[in-house]
């Protein structure tokens, strides 16, 4: 081989080495072979602190140990993690869900207060529910609307509840749980304000008191902590949505990493460690979902 082949065949190594990403996501045994659980995680509520703990963080370090694996932590966001696991950008059109593009594999697995949504579930493999949540309406404190009353019908409270908005702004953030196309509140004529400064859920109660809008959505697990940090400056009107699952989420490639995973979790619901996890992070929240905790507790 010349001087110049070699040159190129060395040059065209690096390029091409330079559009491989990391290792793609994998099933349990080729996780088990590399010795290391990449977990995806967002900055969102106490399920994924920022901090290096938080209720999923706590979860998939667990279910790491028990399948005898390293655990590391990598943070995306709302608008990439499916994309960091599948290595494809998800595109939404209506009810059409299509996967383009080609991008590196970060993690594994998702866990970070996930909601089970009917369009990821066209990509995506859904472990067990972990949480419960449900999404709400809350306005500022000194907001003129008052609370709905509640009744023994959760779709008649969610009517009275959307009601509600009518003229007012609503700020939203799409391509999350918060989207307001997935409670059919996109394409009715109201006022959706859409956050865009960033991805971040924890910041829509200051956009909320900054005054971005008049109302906002929130899930529950949220709304818990925001109450009590922002006590006596925000309060709830009323339901959006029905009561939602959140889960851990994989891909379709991998259903032995997803067994896995439902097999460790009826094991830590078994032997009191999920009950633990729940009152370090969210104390008080069995009241919200009594049914839930009866259930999956």
């Amino acid at each position: 081989m010349t001087i110049p082949r070699m040159l190129f065949s060395i040059l065209l190594i690096f390029v091409t080495s330079l559009f491989v990403g990391p290792a793609a996501a994998a099933d349990l045994k080729e996780i088990q072979a590399r010795g290391e659980l990449r977990h995806l995680g967002i900055r969102y509520a106490n399920f994924v602190t920022g901090d290096g703990d938080g209720f999923d963080v706590d979860l998939v370090r667990g279910f790491a140990k028990h399948i005898g694996v390293r655990y590391q932590l990598v943070y995306t966001d709302f608008y990439n993690v499916i994309r960091d696991l599948l290595g494809k950008n998800v595109v939404r059109k209506g009810d059409e869900v299509t996967l383009e593009g080609d991008f590196p594999v970060r993690g594994d697995i998702i866990a970070t207060g996930f909601t089970v949504l009917p369009w990821r579930e066209r990509v995506l493999l859904y472990s067990e529910p972990t949480f419960p949540s449900q999404v709400l309406l809350v306005a500022r404190a000194d907001s003129p609307q008052s609370p709905i009353k509640g009744s023994s019908s959760l779709a008649r409270d969610i009517q009275e509840t959307k009601a509600m908005i009518g003229k007012k702004s609503l700020l939203v953030m799409e391509r999350t749980c918060l989207d307001p196309a997935n409670y059919g509140l996109k394409g009715v004529g109201l006022d959706l304000r859409t956050y865009t400064k960033s991805t971040n859920l924890n910041e829509m109660v200051p956009a909320l008191l900054n005054r971005d809008a008049e109302l906002t959505l929130l899930d529950v697990p949220d709304a818990i902590l925001d109450l009590q940090k922002w006590a006596g400056k925000i309060k709830v009107l009323g339901p959006i949505s029905e009561e939602q699952d959140l889960a851990a989420a994989f891909p379709k490639s991998a259903p032995e990493l997803r067994a896995a995973f439902n097999e460790y979790l009826r094991k830590i619901r078994a032997d009191g460690t999920y009950d633990q996890l729940v009152n370090k992070y969210y104390p008080g929240i069995r009241r919200y979902f009594p049914d839930f905790f009866a259930r999956k507790g």
